[in-house]
């Protein structure tokens, strides 16, 4: 090879290294940058907290249930936190109706509808029982005289 080959050769090489460093130092940013991206994605300390003055409210959840016949005959359930505390307790018709007279104007409608209902229905049936009892009665002053 003559000297200006050569002189040629090394001149394309030092022309691909200093290509290379190019892309190394342009890669370089880019390392950096994804480098800090990580960092902050990085679980983060936690804050200690400030103790709150308000005052924390506990709620409790309890689940009445109560259920009614057409007769007027009333029950309650009660549900503690999933867990069964009362069940089948017998309740006057009065009761549940003070007690929806309290808590709202629309559920007490409603219970009062069947509770009407059921004493229209106790009222049809007493009407009923004094006509059989006037009827035996008739009977037995018959047999008597």
């Amino acid at each position: 090879m003559s000297e200006q080959e050569t002189g040629q050769e090394q001149t394309a090489g030092t022309d691909q290294d200093t290509a290379e460093a190019g892309s190394e130092s342009s890669q370089a940013p880019a390392a950096e940058s994804a480098a800090a991206e990580a960092a902050d994605s990085a679980p983060k300390k936690p804050r200690a907290r400030k103790q709150s003055t308000a005052k924390k409210t506990r709620t409790v959840e309890l689940t009445l249930t109560v259920t009614g016949t057409a007769e007027g005959e009333w029950q309650a359930d009660l549900l503690h936190q999933g867990k069964r505390v009362v069940q089948g307790l017998q309740v006057p018709a009065a009761a549940v109706s003070k007690a929806a007279a309290e808590l709202h104007s629309d559920i007490s409608e409603a219970i009062d509808g069947v509770i009407s209902a059921a004493r229209e229905q106790h009222e049809a049936k007493l009407a009923e029982l004094e006509a059989e009892v006037e009827r035996v009665r008739k009977a037995l002053a018959e047999l008597e005289g």
